[in-house]
């Protein structure tokens, strides 16, 4: 039986060229080696999976290629990148400042340091989660970092840039790694998925993608998990009933009750939600993106903004023919308070069925509404009791004068 080795892992990227959504901060690693003007510490920020530890191994092995190409790419053939490549080089040390983080640590590295490098030109020193490391242990690292050996170069990763002190940055030349986009991500699944042999529906990648919030690592992991609930297959079922996501069907549903102004159908969508495991916050979170995306598709300068697959976009387009703009932004407005006062409302499902009783009304029916939250909280009040008559005044007659 083969060991099995996570999608994660198996596709990692070993080129600059292969890093995907990072592409300013990949030709500028290149252009530095093509042109040798090599700093002597980096810092690789952003979120989690989007490449920063990767990029960092890719430049380690190109900066110590003994026969670099001409577009500044590792030759992937000489003794240094075969090395690499088979994890036996001595001249790239990984250190997890999470589990080592001791003024101990980093004397022990500044020791190491002073050893030069066996095979190739430098030796590389990858910090990850730099901002682990206690203050004492920053303090003993400042001297190595400004003044290293010529043949020493550090790089340091981080998704927690605010917590690195002022005197490390000024040492390092700063990367900042952003979210992967939708559409970058799905791409990279279909081509795991065809390299794999598996067979999917580009609805069901682009749900991947979404939930993955701008992460390669986070999208691979999560291909796995339902390649395994699909045995092969990746459909849009598997997915949403695999990660408990609501289907995009409920909402147009949803929309269609409020445009004919069906309040019953509305109140028993939200229930059928219910009564499937879904918390009525995410029920209303997903509803004021449905109806930002059915704004966005109002205008065609504004639809590139819709990150769905192509079917679900023609979708989005069809219903928001139907919906005016007026009334899309006021229903925004009015699941965005139902949002905000969920969490303090006494009974949310209350709340949740006020504010869809509302959207089936339309504006017009509401003159000046109370907020949501006061609706749904307000305790019965007592009815005034009507004023007792007052007693009619009794009139005095004058005393006769006929004696």
């Amino acid at each position: 039986m083969e060991n099995y080795i996570v999608s994660a892992r198996k596709y990692r990227p070993d080129t600059f060229a292969s890093v995907v959504g990072q592409k300013a901060l990949t030709t500028t690693l290149q252009n530095a080696v093509k042109n040798k003007q090599l700093a002597h510490a980096y810092l690789f920020c952003g979120p989690r999976g989007v490449g920063k530890t990767t990029c960092a191994r890719i430049f380690a092995k190109t900066i110590n290629c003994m026969n670099p190409r001409e577009d500044g790419q590792a030759c992937n053939e000489c003794e240094s990148c075969q090395a690499f490549n088979t994890q036996r080089s001595f001249n790239i040390m990984e250190l997890d400042a999470a589990s080592n983080n001791s003024v101990e640590d980093i004397r022990l590295l500044n020791e190491q340091v002073r050893i030069p490098p066996v095979l190739g030109k430098y030796k590389v020193y990858i910090i990850d989660e730099v901002h682990m490391l206690s203050q004492a242990a920053f303090n003993a690292f400042l001297k190595t970092l400004e003044e290293p050996p010529a043949y020493a170069v550090f790089i340091l990763a981080t998704t927690e840039k605010h917590k690195i002190i002022p005197t490390i940055l000024s040492r390092c030349q700063i990367y900042d790694f952003h979210r992967i986009g939708v559409n970058d991500i799905q791409e990279h699944l279909q081509y795991v998925a065809q390299s794999e042999g598996i067979s999917f529906e580009p609805e069901a990648l682009n749900i991947i993608a979404m939930k993955a919030d701008g992460g390669m690592r986070d999208a691979l992991s999560i291909f796995d998990q339902v390649s395994s609930f699909g045995e092969g297959k990746i459909t849009y079922k598997g997915v949403i009933d695999n990660l408990n996501v609501l289907d995009y069907d409920y909402y147009f549903r949803l929309i269609n009750a409020f445009l004919q102004h069906q309040s019953s159908e509305a109140l028993l969508l939200f229930n059928e939600v219910l009564n499937l495991g879904f918390e009525g916050m995410h029920f209303v979170n997903g509803l004021a993106s449905h109806l930002r995306d059915l704004m966005v598709c109002k205008d065609a300068r504004t639809l590139s903004l819709l990150e769905v697959s192509d079917s679900i976009k023609l979708h989005y387009q069809q219903q928001a023919q139907s919906c005016d703009f007026n009334y899309l932004v006021w229903a925004l407005k009015l699941a965005n308070e139902c949002c905000l006062q969920y969490n303090v409302s006494r009974n949310k499902r209350l709340l949740v069925e006020l504010c869809l009783i509302r959207l089936c009304q339309g504006p017009e029916t509401m003159q000046a509404p109370q907020p949501l939250a006061s609706a749904a909280n307000a305790a019965p009040r007592p009815v005034a009791s009507a004023p007792a008559p007052q007693p009619a005044p009794q009139t005095q007659t004058a005393p006769s004068t006929n004696y």
